[in-house]
């Protein structure tokens, strides 16, 4: 079964194990990590130089002249001026460090996020249809946004960041202790003390950011769910129930957002409050040693300022496990999205079968045999309810195999398991002998032609829109393809052929229209197995009769099957299997089911009797 996300059973990974993910994407640009490292350990060491030079300032250029003309190493205005000119040059390398560091982990922020939605996107597109029964598309949209927006400043901000501090809290601590070894043990005790409350209140930080993401996430996928039905959301007035159901989610966001807003703000307030309580406690000491004369003036400043560093470099610290917390909190996430394993698999990638089909030899374009041997399904989400029930037929090459029945009576399933949507419970599935599992999958699709009754098209012209059955097809391929399926007139009319942008979901095109864009897709592929569900359903009758020709034509050679509620369209069917409760309970041709007391027969007296 495959790994899908938010089992409420599975182990919450650790931070470490979740970030060692990340360090995975980082590993592939190793020399601008390099780079960046290289940088930031200028700019720290750069940063940790300047206490030192303000000390001499202090003790023998700003010295009173008669601790001056006592001091033996007292020094002239020029050793002051080269103090300034060092300075100077240790602000500008700091100033280009900085610069350096700050291109570099912007673009592996940049780089890393776009890396990352592209691994997620790709694994979310094998998945099976089990799938997305139990996370919706705008779920997955959410993480593929916000989520790696998230990533994108952890590793382009609060890592370098977090780097940074750490050099310099190390640093400082190393200098402070260089400079007053009882002051600096005193700090050194007391932040050990800081640390635990800043690790406790880390931890419901990242548990907090994880509810605050999902709850984003149930938005986008509440408005995705209601833009796209924005014609049946008017039809029925409900604009202020989809806005009310909205504003409720977003509500909920905002509670939750609120609640990790306060977690990370008393983090930050204690980890602020706790060090510099530390920090005036000891410079408190150092300045009771100044006066006692155990300590110059120079040395205390050396030590303020490094103290001043530990302390911003603490809080910085902080405010950056917080970030973590949050950006790990969206890593999880994405992480389960990456590591989702579709419960459809060729069994050739998944156990080496030596028998199974080469993956790179194509199925005869002569037509395809298909077999179903007593093959039983139900849906993962109705485990109680058979879809298909002990089904047995064939289908030779060349036939044309009408599959009909009443609406839930398993038709379309039939297309579903032999498209290896879903695998079934029982029984075995061949196409030309072979089990489909045998099947490299991509072999198996590329094998069948799919025209439904809910034709597809995508955000792009015409051209591109029938190509995408065959993406090596030349523009002449793509014409002849669409006047088979009646298409071509039409598109000739539209403002810039068939070049037109065809709007979102096909906007600009009428249903009958879009269906015969996706007819045309399916014979430009020329596949062996034809599938047809309800492929004219959308059609007038002049134009239902037009298609009709053009697949008639198409079917010729090539097995095919239909699932027709008109039983008009498939009059000349080789032969015609009648569904019903996932059963097979009729099969023959148009004559001899009509002169059967059966369901057919049934169907046939009022279709036929109505026209």
């Amino acid at each position: 079964m495959p790994s899908h996300p938010a089992s409420p059973e599975v182990t919450e990974p650790s931070a470490w194990s979740i970030l060692r993910r990340l360090a995975i994407y980082l590993g592939r640009y190793k020399a601008r990590v390099a780079v960046s490292l290289l940088a930031l350990l200028v700019a720290a060491i750069a940063t940790l130089t300047m206490p030192v030079a303000f000390r001499y300032l202090v003790d023998l250029g700003f010295a009173s002249p008669a601790t001056a003309a006592s001091d033996q190493s007292s020094i002239s205005s020029a050793n002051v001026d080269v103090i300034f000119i060092g300075l100077f040059a240790l602000a500008t390398v700091l100033a280009i460090s900085t610069a350096v560091r700050f291109y570099c982990v912007s673009w592996l922020g940049e780089r890393i996020t776009a890396d990352l939605r592209s691994d997620v996107y790709s694994q979310v597109l094998r998945q099976d249809p089990q799938f997305f029964e139990t996370l919706k598309t705008g779920e997955v949209l959410s993480r593929l946004s916000s989520d790696t927006t998230l990533i994108q400043s952890l590793v382009g901000t609060s890592i370098s960041l977090g780097l940074r501090n750490t050099l310099l809290f190390i640093g400082s601590l190393f200098m402070m202790l260089y400079t007053d070894l009882r002051l600096a043990a005193i700090i050194v005790g007391l932040l050990l003390v800081v640390v635990l409350p800043i690790l406790f209140f880390g931890r419901k930080v990242r548990k907090l950011s994880r509810t605050s993401q999902d709850k984003l996430a149930d938005t986008g996928a509440m408005a995705g769910e209601t833009l796209n039905a924005m014609q049946i959301v008017q039809a029925y007035g409900r604009e202020p129930l989809e806005s009310m159901k909205y504003k409720e989610a977003t509500d909920l966001a905002f509670v939750a957002a609120i609640n990790r807003n306060k977690s990370r703000s008393l983090l930050t307030a204690m980890a602020i409050v706790l060090v510099f309580g530390a920090i005036v406690l000891v410079l408190w000491l150092g300045a009771n040693a100044v006066i006692e004369g155990s300590l110059s003036a120079g040395l205390l400043t050396q030590f303020i300022m490094y103290a001043v560093i530990v302390g911003g470099s603490a809080a910085t610290m902080a405010e950056v496990f917080g970030d973590v917390q949050r950006a790990v909190g969206a890593t999880t996430r994405l992480v389960e999205l990456l590591d989702a394993e579709p419960a459809i698999q060729s069994q050739l990638a998944v156990v080496g079968n030596s028998t199974a089909v080469d993956p790179n030899e194509p199925l005869s374009s002569a037509g395809a045999s298909v077999s179903f041997e007593q093959v039983s399904f139900n849906y993962p989400s109705r485990p109680d309810e058979l879809s298909l029930n002990n089904v047995s037929f064939e289908a030779k090459p060349g036939e044309t195999v009408a599959i009909v029945g009443p609406s839930g009576a398993g038709k379309s399933t039939v297309l579903q398991v032999l498209l290896r949507f879903y695998d079934p419970q029982t029984g075995v599935i061949r196409l030309n002998g072979t089990p489909l599992p045998e099947l490299d999958l991509k072999t198996l699709r590329e094998s069948i032609g799919l025209v439904s009754q809910d034709s597809v098209i995508f955000s792009a012209n015409a051209l591109e829109n029938i190509r995408y059955g065959r993406l090596d097809a030349t523009d002449e391929e793509v014409y002849a393809a669409a006047a088979s399926a009646q298409a071509d007139p039409f598109i000739r009319k539209l403002p810039d052929g068939y070049s037109t942008y065809l709007g979102e979901r096909g906007t600009r095109l009428s249903g009958g229209q879009r269906q015969r864009i996706s007819i045309a897709r399916a014979l430009i592929k020329n596949p062996p197995l034809l599938l047809l569900d309800e492929a004219t359903s959308a059609l007038d009758a002049e134009s239902e009769h037009k298609v009709q020709v053009a697949l008639e034509s198409a079917m010729a050679g090539r097995t095919t099957l239909v699932i027709a509620h008109r039983l008009a369209t498939i009059k000349n069917a080789d032969r015609i299997i009648v569904l019903d409760q996932g059963s097979i309970v009729e099969t023959g041709s148009h004559a001899e089911l009509s002169q059967s007391n059966g369901v057919y027969a049934s169907l046939a007296a009022m279709q036929f009797s109505a026209s």
